[in-house]
């Protein structure tokens, strides 16, 4: 009989990818690892309220994002401990490889962002469609295009003027 963790972690492995990009959205590099497991948790406790199985990408989502928003909220305090320059490091080292320095640099970008904006553009960037995004957030579709064509904007705004991000 398979043990309820192993169940668990079969369910989970096809939404680690969208687990990952949330963590490395949300929180500075020094921290990604623990949102990570906060997403997991939110997940653990929250598997029994899933539904029907064509439900369960956008119940994951809407887990983990709401995870996340509340996560960042804890973000000033986790600040003070001197993130900056774990974070300053990683940036550092991911110079070598000028994609993963470009990579780092979008993610800096979004960190950036308002946590609903973060939210959108990750949904965005995972290719959930607008009307999902519009439902996962309570908006209709045309308001998700509008903000996402603004949040698009922003971060070639930010990418553009932040070259040593």
């Amino acid at each position: 009989m398979r043990r309820i963790e192993d169940d668990f972690a079969d369910w989970l492995e096809p939404h680690l990818p969208m687990l990952h990009r949330t963590a490395r959205a949300f929180a500075a590099p020094a921290d990604q690892h623990d949102l990570l497991q906060e997403l997991t948790l939110a997940l653990w406790k929250a598997r029994p309220r899933v539904g029907a199985a064509r439900v369960e990408a956008a119940f994951a989502y809407r887990v983990a994002h709401n995870a996340a928003l509340t996560w960042r909220r804890g973000e000033t305090r986790r600040r003070r401990r001197g993130v900056a320059v774990a974070a300053e490091l990683v940036i550092r080292d991911a110079g070598s490889d000028p994609q993963e320095a470009l990579l780092e640099r979008l993610y800096a970008a979004i960190r950036r962002l308002a946590p609903v904006e973060r939210s959108l553009i990750l949904l965005s960037l995972d290719g959930v469609s607008y009307g999902e995004i519009a439902r996962l957030h309570g908006l209709s579709e045309t308001n998700v295009g509008a903000r996402l064509t603004r949040i698009r904007q922003r971060l070639t705004r930010l990418m553009e003027g932040d070259h040593g991000l």
